[in-house]
């Protein structure tokens, strides 16, 4: 049956016929160059062909090294090089470069291999040869030297590899690019940026050497840096990378709403560019714009963009914040992957609890894909925080207990686990964990909070409650629970109006139901019946779920 000939070796009896025919005439007489040359590249694609690369290798460099053809050497080099044989690569290279003397393309195949072989002492004549060689493309070359040794680890050999070929073209503003990116990676800033500005002065508007500038700035002075960028952006509105980086060097100095401005800049040239849109997102969402923070999110949805999870996880922060839960729960529960994986689990479980949903939310929850002790206790976590809300606190008790075991100093398992024994009237537990969190984290305030708070709300040791709570205090003065605790503990000692200041001050920043319900408490002692009445109706209209809010009510008006 008859084969169809691979087009390379086609190609090559074109291509070597007269070259193999003026060798052969060349020989002794019997000489048979021509049909081993043909035998050769015969040999040498069908087992390509078949898979066989080493025979194919083997044929291809028998025949180069006996041809010295360029095309059969070339085509013997790039079998060796897929093969990251790139010793043989080299000598092969070589060979080409000796047989067609005049083929840049020669020099280039020597060049990168010298590279792969991290030979950088051989390399700088290499490169001046082929800088040399190709002058209509100098500049281009310039620029590409950074990019051709970027894998080279020893970023302080390659800036005097680049210094050394690039010199001989001072006055070249691709060479004094070249030489400011290699003394960039080397860590050398300040020279980075001469040779920038020295680039810029010979090109003032070229955005890659502008670029160089202001990172190599950034390390040293990021005001000025983004003065100059400013500066840059505004004589060259179209100059997109330099307008990101700036947008980028704003967000670092927290100036959110100028950096937006420039994102936003530059989504009118580039309207679905990822790299963009996503950022943007982020700033909307930091300045509280939802509206905008979603319209953006949804064209990533609708786009090409690879990580939809982390959109997903985005679009449900908004729609929670909005009380949208259960297009909340449908975003969370699309997070299948990445970083807020385990995050977005626990997330869809609160929407589920919000809607009663309870065992809904523990499934999610134990089905979870886990890796990792601290990725078993985080979910552990938010099982125990779901059966809580769903009043099985003894249930929590032990998934708790359980993840004590593996991890008993993690000091948000102590926690967590103490006021869920507090719940269940485990007070010696409850002080036992707590305070042993407190050894590891002495200026913890929520701890110190959470201890005090139980002993002042059990009217015990009053004295001890009101130092850990005046400790917090100090730690978190405007935080409105601990002031709370601490007008608490003021009530409880007997200083019902020095405490109820500080109540009604903690309820004025955050006026959540237990606060209500202590401001209210402190009133109706204190024979303002009428004002402690009012607070607690109108609380009661706002968080009509509150239990304890109810209790107290009750307590006084049975």
């Amino acid at each position: 049956m008859f084969r169809k000939l691979p087009p390379f070796f086609l190609a090559c009896l074109i291509v070597l016929s007269p070259l193999a025919h003026a060798q052969a005439a060349a020989q002794p007489v019997g000489a048979d160059l021509l049909p081993r040359t043909v035998f050769g590249v015969l040999l040498g694609e069908i087992a390509l062909d078949r898979g066989k690369s080493d025979i194919a290798l083997g044929a291809y460099v028998d025949l180069a090294r006996r041809s010295r053809d360029p095309v059969v050497i070339q085509r013997a080099f790039e079998i060796a090089n897929g093969k990251n044989m790139f010793d043989l690569a080299l000598e092969l290279a070589r060979l080409w470069g000796q047989s067609d003397p005049q083929s840049f393309q020669a020099q280039q195949a020597i060049t990168a291999t010298l590279v792969r072989l991290n030979r950088l002492d051989e390399l700088a004549g290499q490169i001046a040869v082929m800088l040399e060689r190709d002058k209509t493309r100098l500049g281009e070359h310039l620029i590409y030297l950074n990019r051709m040794l970027a894998s080279q680890p020893d970023k302080a050999a390659v800036d005097r590899l680049v210094q050394k070929v690039a010199s001989p073209y001072v006055g070249i503003a691709e060479a004094h690019y070249a030489m400011a990116v290699a003394a960039f990676s080397a860590g050398d800033h300040e020279r980075s940026r001469q040779q920038a500005s020295k680039a810029i002065d010979l090109r003032p508007d070229w955005e890659l050497a502008a670029l160089v500038y202001a990172r190599a700035l950034a390390k040293t002075a990021p005001v000025e840096s983004i003065t100059f960028l400013r500066r840059f952006v505004s004589d060259n509105p179209k100059a997109a990378d330099a307008r990101l980086t700036l947008a980028r060097l704003l967000i670092a100095e927290k100036n959110y709403v100028e950096a937006r401005e420039h994102f936003e800049r530059i989504l009118e040239d580039y309207p679905d560019t990822p790299e963009v849109l996503f950022p943007t997102a982020m700033l909307a969402l930091q300045q509280k714009d939802n509206a905008a923070a979603r319209a953006l999110l949804e064209r990533l949805l609708a786009g090409s963009f690879a990580d939809k999870s982390t959109v997903h996880y985005y679009l449900g922060e908004i729609d929670e914040d909005e009380k949208k839960f259960d297009s909340a729960l449908g975003h969370f529960q699309q997070v299948i992957s990445g970083d807020q994986y385990l995050t977005a689990r626990g997330r869809a479980a609160l929407m589920l609890t919000r809607l009663g949903r309870f065992e809904e939310a523990l499934s999610l929850l134990r089905l979870a894909d886990t890796k990792t002790k601290d990725e078993r206790l985080r979910l552990g976590l938010a099982e125990a925080s779901v059966l809580r809300e769903a009043k099985r606190n003894s249930e929590a008790f032990e998934v708790l207990e359980k993840l004590l075991k593996e991890s008993p100093d993690d000091t948000d398992l102590l926690y967590e686990s103490a006021l869920t024994a507090e719940r269940l009237g485990k007070f010696d537990i409850f002080e036992k964990r707590l305070k042993r969190s407190l050894e590891l984290r002495p200026d913890d305030a929520h701890t110190l909070n959470a201890l005090g708070y139980s002993l002042a709300d059990r009217n015990v040791r009053l004295d001890e409650a009101y130092a850990l709570i005046k400790k917090a205090a100090n730690l978190k003065p405007n935080d409105p629970f601990i002031m709370d605790s601490l007008g608490w503990v003021l009530f409880r000692q007997g200083k019902a109006e020095e405490g109820l200041a500080i109540l009604q001050a903690a309820y004025k920043i955050r006026p959540d139901a237990e606060i209500a319900a202590h401001v209210g408490e402190v009133l109706w002692v204190l024979g303002r019946r009428e004002e402690a009445l009012s607070l607690w109706r109108s609380a009661a209209e706002k968080h009509p779920d509150s239990d304890v809010l109810a209790t107290t009510i009750k307590k006084f008006q049975p």
